[in-house]
């Protein structure tokens, strides 16, 4: 039986981000993911205005109580973006979690700034909830608003340092900085539970697309649970989000986020063949 799950983000009604693409990439590959959404937006915040946000903090402290009422319990945790509201919910609430693993992805910034609508207070809380966590997965723009430091153009030895810095300021299991863009590379480095550090590296995708970190971050939790390393959970997340770029129509609004589904079908092969190799050492021990 599969470990319960719970995913918590906000949800857009229009554009493939956030529990917009968490829910069906971690259900196709065989996981049963409840959820448990921070707000309602008309769209995502990147590429369109005056989007409609209805903050859902009020409910969800309702819902966790409901469930606690009815003994129920999550192995794993998987946090996204949370907006103002869900961030303090989760810091008065992230205890009641303290038995699951957390796969948090804090996003709150890119390219240097910080998403609109959030501030420094907002930067505070976020270092705050990162101690809950048991793998982080910032960018170098949230590592950097994470560890105070500027924001600027490091050097991957620098970065490698970055990576063993948040793991131990967060007490972190491991830890992954993501969107590294260096020539015509994107890099990701990672630190493992025994301080290793690892960079994984693929060739730049000329096309960009709003959505790819949380196919991302979807992707490479879908690997974990299935039994592969941070490392090589990294690599199929990496080249599921380019498989999915190439698989999306030229014509298609970069708004819309890319086809995931077009490279769903190749992650799914890769979860379940793990499984697979997991079932069958099992048996033989």
């Amino acid at each position: 039986m599969n470990e319960k799950l719970l995913i918590s983000q906000d949800l857009s009604c229009l554009g493939q981000v956030s529990l917009s693409v968490a829910l069906p990439i971690l259900g196709a590959c065989g996981y049963q993911p409840d959820i448990l959404p921070t707000a309602i937006l008309s769209t995502h915040t990147g590429g369109f205005v005056d989007n409609t946000f209805l903050n859902l903090d009020s409910e969800m402290s309702k819902i966790v109580t409901h469930w606690q009422e009815q003994n129920i319990y999550f192995e794993n945790l998987y946090l996204g973006y949370l907006g103002k509201g869900a961030i303090d919910f989760w810091l008065q609430h992230i205890s009641d979690f303290k038995d699951s693993k957390v796969l948090f992805d804090p996003a709150m910034a890119d390219s240097g700034k910080l998403y609109r609508g959030l501030d420094a207070d907002y930067v505070t809380k976020m270092r705050m909830l990162a101690n809950f966590a048991t793998i982080l997965t910032p960018n170098l723009t949230e590592v950097c608003l994470l560890l105070d430091k500027k924001y600027r153009n490091f050097s991957i030895n620098e970065i490698k340092e970055l990576s063993l810095e948040l793991k131990k300021k967060f007490n972190l299991n491991e830890a992954l900085i993501t969107g590294i863009s260096m020539q015509d590379k994107i890099k990701i480095v990672g630190v493992s539970s025994s301080d290793k550090t690892f960079v994984i590296e693929n060739d730049r995708v000329e096309r960009s697309f709003f959505g790819t970190g949380d196919m991302f971050a979807s992707s490479l939790l879908a690997a974990i649970l299935a039994g592969y390393s941070l490392k090589d959970s990294s690599q199929i997340a990496a080249t599921f989000v380019k498989m999915a770029i190439k698989a999306t129509d030229l014509t298609q609004d970069k708004r819309l986020g890319p086809n995931y589904a077009g490279a769903l079908s190749w992650l799914m092969k890769k979860v379940e063949e793990k499984k697979v190799r997991k079932c069958e050492q099992k048996k033989t021990h």
